[in-house]
């Protein structure tokens, strides 16, 4: 072919014949029309062999690499990112992407080619066009003069990275095994001839295939594409009668007659590359998100989940809007209809709207920091079960006399660039434009104030501390879940009794201070109990659970049943003493005592040998000596002295353990 305006066009899986029309202004193919008759196509057409066979490893994952391995110039891409162009076959290629960051992908590229078929000057000269009306019609601005017949196969190997794998090593050790096919033979029982390790470890990859071959079933395995690979030759027919169109050359209309319409400009390549860049942004959006959906922490928060979700459909609604953007505008400015200034301002347009790159790739950075802050937390209570919403929390709460709650309450907070994102989607179809202005996303987000953090830090320790304290008590339940509470941003613990809140913002006690001897005289001794760090206005008294030493190893304290004792009795044991809770919170495992608690005041306390079925023994020397006594309800104030003889030594002899505290 000589005519110097003559285009080379990459198939892409679309049907093509020789004679065949085409629009350049929107790279669509014209069926049913041409300039010749059959006959006339068929009898002087030229064709030779052309063989060749290549195959190439593609480990990219972008746009421009994969139109690179189909042969797609800048042009045919931007129509395939408006949604012009419908792939078929290998082509099809193009539309597969990765749907998670956790996935190590290569690529084999096959390629082959059989022969090359053009028309001839008896078709293109002068006058020898049958059908000249079809120039008048203005709907193909080409005429297909030459076809290049062959197959193309995308062979794309996956494999899932776990956390203690690194991506680069496995993308590497996949990459090794993909070289390895061409060079690998099939034995008689049908496996692979390779080592063991080396078949262990493709087990792991999965398959999918793209071609222009006809497969009775596509590999899935890393097997079954060696399998099909080795087949692929055979494929086309004995001498190649099966391979599809792979390229084609173009010649323009007016060559033939100059009333013919023409394409006026291609679109420039900066312009196709901002075109792409855009859509790559939310390819990869959409992989993020498909992640972060996938993800135990979001599936146990809704409200992560619902904004996550939110977030992709916006996302791919903008998409869509601006392929159909495109579509619109490409074949004008071909055609001579607009100025390219008109795809430039689109891309502005999105440049200074909340779907901008930058807003975008920061927003989802922060939803996937907000996951992890989560994630740390939870993992944090080790005896807290995770309820996804308020009917399941009460559903948990019905089953328990008591529950304590740490809910995260600013999870399902709204957030204004959501909104913007939704609200710019609406005004879209008006015909006045806003200007719009880049967003402070990270400003919106809870977790990023220091006190807000360093409030929750103290919270969850809490909450923490005190359900393991508490974990063998099976009336309380311990649970974690999001609601919304605008009045506590970050987190709160909540109380519940009988699946009603009692408190909103209750706080544990922490673990209660060292108690220590303050006063011994003849026939008492005076304890003093330092108040926890925090909680401590909640503490309204202390029950005391006795062990016999000899009974309980020391390093796995249970509690016992003293034997009942006698005023003027004895036992030996080892002191414990737990805070009490009252009757509108937790009940105690044993008894109230009668310990009075103020903070920085002292405790005497007195001990009775048995109440009713309940037996509260303090054993502290070899010989100790109990008054007997009635206990009055938990929540009474009582003040008590421990009357003690002898006192040789008593001091030395005591062992007092504080196991934890009480609350109003």
């Amino acid at each position: 072919m000589f005519f110097k305006e003559t285009m080379e066009v990459a198939t892409l899986g679309r049907p093509f014949s020789l004679g065949m029309l085409y629009d350049c202004r929107q790279d669509l193919v014209i069926p049913g029309m041409t300039l010749w008759d059959c006959n006339d196509l068929e009898k002087d057409r030229r064709e030779q062999e052309q063989p060749n066979t290549e195959s190439e490893i593609v480990a990219s994952e972008s746009i421009e690499d994969k139109s690179s391995a189909l042969n797609a110039e800048a042009s045919l891409k931007a129509s395939f990112l408006g949604g012009l162009v419908e792939v078929g076959g290998s082509a099809k290629y193009l539309n597969d992407h990765k749907t998670s960051k956790y996935q190590a992908r290569v690529t084999l590229n096959y390629k082959t080619t059989t022969r090359f078929q053009e028309l001839s000057m008896n078709h293109l000269g002068r006058g020898n066009v049958k059908h000249p009306y079809v120039f008048e019609q203005g709907i193909a601005t080409h005429v297909v003069t030459g076809i290049l017949y062959g197959a193309q196969a995308f062979f794309v190997f996956d494999r899932e990275v776990s956390k203690e794998e690194t991506h680069q090593d496995i993308q590497g050790s996949l990459k090794v095994m993909i070289k390895k096919i061409p060079l690998l033979s099939i034995e008689g029982e049908g496996s692979l001839k390779m080592e063991d390790k080396d078949k262990k470890s493709v087990e792991k990859f999965s398959c999918r295939f793209y071609g222009d071959f006809c497969l009775q079933k596509p590999p899935t395995t890393f097997q079954e594409a060696v399998e099909v690979y080795k087949s692929l030759p055979t494929l086309l027919g004995t001498n190649g009668e099966k391979a599809v169109p792979m390229k084609v050359w173009l010649l323009p209309l007016t060559s033939l007659d100059s009333c013919a319409a023409k394409l006026v400009r291609q679109i420039s390549i900066r312009l196709v590359q901002e075109s792409q860049s855009v859509l790559e942004d939310f390819i990869e959006l959409e992989t993020r998100c498909n992640d972060a959906l996938r993800t135990s922490t979001v599936q146990q928060f809704p409200q992560i989940s619902k904004k996550l979700k939110s977030f992709k459909e916006m996302c791919s609604e903008f998409k869509l809007g601006f392929q159909r953007m495109l579509a619109k505008r490409l074949p004008s400015i071909r055609g001579g209809g607009e100025e390219e200034a008109e795809l430039a301002e689109i891309l502005k347009k999105r440049h200074s709207s909340p779907f901008n790159s930058k807003n975008l790739t920061e927003w989802m950075d922060c939803k996937e920091r907000e996951i992890s802050i989560l994630k740390s937390f939870t993992n944090m209570m080790k005896n807290t079960k995770t309820v996804p919403s308020q009917n399941n929390l009460h559903e948990e709460l019905l089953s328990a006399e008591h529950g304590l709650c740490f809910v995260f309450t600013s999870l399902g907070k709204d957030e204004p660039y959501l909104s913007a994102l939704s609200d710019y989607l609406k005004e879209t179809t008006k015909t006045d434009v806003h200007v719009y202005h880049t967003y402070n996303v990270e400003k919106e987000q809870w977790y990023l104030s220091k006190e807000v953090a360093d409030d929750m830090r103290k919270e969850a320790k809490l909450f923490s501390d005190f359900a393991e304290a508490n974990k063998e008590n099976k009336k309380i339940k311990f649970l974690t879940v999001g609601l919304t509470n605008e009045t506590q941003e970050g987190s709160s613990i909540y109380l519940y009794e009988g699946g009603f809140a009692v408190s909103e913002n209750f706080e544990p006690p922490s673990k209660p201070e060292t108690v220590t001897v303050a006063d011994i005289n003849h026939n008492n001794v005076t304890l003093k109990i330092s108040p926890p760090r925090f909680g401590a206005e909640n503490i309204t008294s202390y029950s005391v659970e006795y062990c016999n030493p000899f009974s309980c190893p020391q390093r796995s304290l249970q509690c016992c049943k003293p034997p009942c004792l006698n005023t003027g009795t004895a036992a030996l044991g080892r002191i414990h003493y737990r805070c009490c809770v009252p009757s509108h919170s937790f009940p105690p495992s044993l008894p109230c005592v009668g310990v009075t608690y103020r903070p920085s005041m002292f405790f005497r306390v007195c001990f009775c040998s048995h109440v009713k079925d309940h037996v509260v023994v303090l054993t502290i020397v070899d010989l100790v000596l109990f008054g007997q006594l009635d206990l009055s309800p938990c929540t009474s104030t009582i003040l008590c002295c421990l009357f003690l003889h002898p006192l040789t030594d008593l001091v030395g002899s005591c062992l007092f353990v504080l196991m934890s505290s009480s609350v109003k």
